[in-house]
C-alpha cells in the first residue's frame, strides 16, 4: 500500500522512493503533451525572440491564442467547462514545458491559466463557471488578476480598492487602483480584490472589460521592465467600475483566501516555469564551450568550464526532481479526497493547500537556480553572452522576475517555516516528538562504530536524516524560546528556511535517481548518481552554516556549545565526496551529448 504523506511530514518522516514521482514516470499522454509543448515552442516562440524583446505585445498575444487553439490554456480546467479536465502533473508539464524559450509568453501564459482562470474554477459557483470558463480555456478571452496595489505589494489584504453597493443592490461600484497587472493589455476579464465597507478582509470579483466600452475603467502605459519585455505589464484605474453582485467570487470578505490560495497555486507553476528555461540554458552553454576554441582547445575542456556545467546541470536536476516529486504529492491528494466524495473544486483547493510549505520551497529554489543558471550561462559565453545577439542576456533578465513576483522569496522563506509551525500546533505534523528526541540524543554519547555503506547512498540517505535533525535542533529550541514571538525573528526565519529548503531539495533528487537506479541499473545512472552526491555536498555546506547562523542569534553559553557540537555532528560525512570528480563526470556526459542530458 503506497504511503500518503501530508505536506511538511518530510521533514520527519523517511519517505521511500517507490512513493515519490518523477519525470522518468511520465505516462504515454504526459509524454505526448511534453512533445506536442516542445514542438510549440520550437515554431511559434523560440524562432521569434527578438519580437518578445522588442516588446511585440501583439505577437504575444496571437501565440496565447495559438496555445488556447492547442488547447494548452485549457488543460487544468475540467471538461465541462471547455477544458481537457487533466490531473496536477499535467498542468505542472505544460507549465514546465511552454516557458523554455521566453519569460514574456511564459508570465501571459501563467498569468491567464493560473490566477486568471483558476479562481474562477476553484471558487466561482456553477453560472460563473459555465459563463466564463469556456472563453478562458479556449483562449477565446484571456484572463489577469488585479491585486497588487502602489502601497499594498507583499501585504495584499491591506488594499485601498473600495467596492461600494449601489442603492438599488444590483451591483457593486468598484473604484481604486492596481499596479503591476500582467495580460492588462489585452484581457477581457479581470479578477478584481477590494475591500467592500470597513470589512476585515478583501473580496475577490469577477469584472469584465471591453475597451470600447470601458465601464469606468483606464488602463496606464505600458511598463518598461528590465526583463519579460512583451508581457503586456499595466496600472489599471477603476472610477465607479459597475459589476453586478452576482459577479462576487465565493463570499464577501473570501479575497484573501482565494489571492492567498492562487499564490500557493502559482508557486508551485513558478517553480515548473523556471525549468525548462534551465534546461536550455544548459544545453546552450554546453554547445558553446564545445564550439568555442581559445589557446587551441575548445573551452570545454577547461575545469573551470566544466565545474560551470556541472553544478549548472545538477541544479536544474534538483529543481525538476523536487517540483514533480510535490506535484507527484498534490495529485494523489486531490485523487484520494474526490474518492472521499469532495467536488473537484474542494479537491483541488485542499490538495494544493495541504502542500503549501513544498510549494513555498520550490519558489524560492527553482528561482534563485534559473537566475544563478542564466548568470553562469553569460559568463561561459564571455563577452558574446553579454550582447543581445546571444540568448543569454534576456534569459538572464527574464529569469530576474521569478524571485519577486508570487510573493518574493524572503516572504516565501518566513512562509515555509510559519505554516511548518503552525502545522505542527495543529497536529498535523509532529514537529514536537522528533524536536525532543533530538534534544535527548544531544545529551547522550555519540556512537563511534564506523557504519556499513555498502547500500546505493546509505551514507547520503543517514546524511538527509542528519540534517533533519540538524533542522528540528534549531527549529524546536527558537519555538522554545519565542513562542509566537518567533515570526518577528525574521533573520532566524530565514536561516532555518534555508535548511529546510535544502533538505527538501536534496532527498528528492536522492530518491529520484534511487528509483531510476533501480530501475535501469546503477551503472546506467552513474552521472545521475554523481548529481544527487554534488547537490546533498552543498545542501550540507548551507545547512551547516546557516544552523550557525541561527544558533548563536538566540542561544548562549553551554546551551550555544552544545547545539553547535550537535550541529558539527550532524553535517559530518563519515566519506567526504570528491567534488571535483563527481563534477567532471556530470560535465563528460554534457559534453559529451552536447546538451542537457538528464
Amino acid at each position: 500500500m503506497k504511503d500518503i504523506t501530508r505536506g511538511g511530514q518530510f521533514l520527519v518522516k523517511e519517505t521511500k522512493c517507490e512513493d515519490i514521482f518523477t519525470p522518468e514516470d511520465f505516462n504515454e499522454e504526459q509524454i505526448m503533451m511534453r512533445d506536442s509543448v516542445k514542438e510549440f515552442v520550437d515554431k511559434e516562440l523560440w524562432p521569434h525572440k527578438d519580437k518578445f524583446e522588442k516588446k511585440d505585445y501583439a505577437y504575444t498575444e496571437e501565440c496565447m491564442r495559438k496555445a488556447g487553439e492547442l488547447g494548452f490554456l485549457g488543460v487544468a480546467v475540467p471538461e465541462a467547462y471547455g477544458g481537457l479536465g487533466m490531473g496536477f502533473i499535467n498542468t505542472m508539464l505544460v507549465c514546465d514545458y511552454i516557458s523554455g524559450a521566453t519569460g514574456s509568453f511564459s508570465t501571459a501564459f501563467g498569468a491567464h491559466t493560473g490566477i486568471g482562470t483558476m479562481p474562477i474554477t476553484l471558487y466561482g459557483t456553477e453560472e460563473q463557471k459555465l459563463k466564463y470558463v469556456p472563453k478562458l480555456a479556449s483562449g477565446e478571452w484571456f484572463g489577469s488578476y488585479c491585486l497588487t496595489e502602489p502601497g499594498a505589494g507583499s501585504d495584499a489584504n491591506s488594499g485601498k480598492t473600495k467596492a461600494v453597493l449601489s442603492a438599488d443592490g444590483t451591483h457593486y461600484l468598484i473604484s481604486g487602483q492596481k499596479m503591476w497587472i500582467s495580460n492588462a493589455g489585452f484581457c477581457n476579464l479581470m479578477i478584481v480584490f477590494a475591500r467592500i465597507e470597513d470589512d476585515k478582509n478583501i473580496t475577490g470579483f469577477i469584472v469584465e472589460y471591453d475597451p470600447n466600452n470601458n465601464n469606468g475603467i483606464t488602463l496606464g502605459e505600458e511598463e518598461h521592465k528590465l526583463g519579460i519585455r512583451a508581457s503586456s505589464t499595466r496600472q489599471v484605474f477603476f472610477n465607479e467600475t459597475k459589476v453586478p453582485v452576482e459577479n462576487m467570487l465565493a463570499g464577501r470578505g473570501e479575497g484573501f483566501k482565494i489571492a492567498m490560495n492562487a499564490l500557493n497555486v502559482g508557486r508551485i507553476k513558478l517553480a515548473a516555469a523556471c525549468l525548462e528555461a534551465q534546461r536550455r540554458t544548459v544545453t546552450g552553454a554546453v554547445k558553446y564551450a564545445n564550439e568555442r576554441v581559445q589557446f587551441k582547445t575548445p573551452i570545454a575542456n577547461f575545469g573551470a568550464i566544466q565545474a560551470k556545467l556541472a553544478e549548472m546541470a545538477t541544479n536544474t536536476y534538483a529543481g525538476e526532481s523536487a517540483s514533480y516529486r510535490a506535484a507527484g504529492s498534490i495529485q494523489e491528494r486531490i485523487e484520494s479526497r474526490i474518492a472521499e466524495g469532495n467536488t473537484h473544486q474542494e479537491a483541488e483547493l485542499k490538495g494544493v493547500e495541504e502542500f503549501a510549505i513544498e510549494c513555498s520551497i520550490l519558489k524560492v529554489a527553482v528561482s534563485e537556480d534559473v537566475q544563478n543558471c542564466t548568470d553562469e550561462g553569460i559568463q561561459i559565453f564571455g563577452g558574446m553572452g553579454f550582447s543581445e545577439d546571444t540568448p543569454m542576456e534576456s534569459a538572464w533578465r527574464d529569469a530576474r522576475i521569478a524571485r519577486i513576483y508570487e510573493g518574493t522569496n524572503e516572504i516565501n522563506r518566513m512562509l515555509s517555516v510559519g505554516m511548518l509551525v503552525k502545522k505542527a500546533m495543529k497536529g498535523h505534523v509532529d514537529l514536537l516528538g522528533p524536536a525532543m528526541a533530538v534534544a535527548e540524543e544531544l545529551m547522550g554519547i555519540p556512537s563511534f562504530d564506523t557504519p556499513d555503506y555498502t547500500e546505493l547512498f546509505a551514507e547520503e540517505k543517514e546524511m538527509i536524516a542528519k540534517l533533519k535533525k540538524a533542522f528540528l535542533m534549531v527549529a524546536g529550541a527558537a519555538v522554545q524560546k519565542f513562542g509566537p514571538d518567533l515570526e518577528s525573528h525574521q533573520q532566524l526565519l530565514m536561516a532555518a528556511a534555508d535548511m529546510l529548503i535544502e533538505i527538501y531539495m536534496a532527498e528528492s533528487t536522492i530518491l529520484r535517481v534511487e528509483k531510476l537506479a533501480k530501475k535501469v541499473g546503477e551503472s546506467q545512472a552513474q552521472e545521475q548518481i554523481a548529481m544527487a552526491q554534488l547537490y546533498l555536498y552543498h545542501a550540507v555546506d548551507i545547512v551547516s552554516q546557516k544552523g550557525k547562523e541561527g544558533i548563536v542569534s538566540f542561544a548562549e553559553g553551554d546551551e550555544q556549545r552544545m547545539m553547535l557540537m550537535g550541529l558539527r555532528r550532524y553535517t559530518k560525512y563519515v566519506n567526504m565526496p570528491n567534488v571535483v570528480a563527481l563534477r567532471e563526470k556530470i560535465a563528460a556526459k554534457l559534453i559529451t551529448e552536447n546538451q542537457y542530458a538528464f
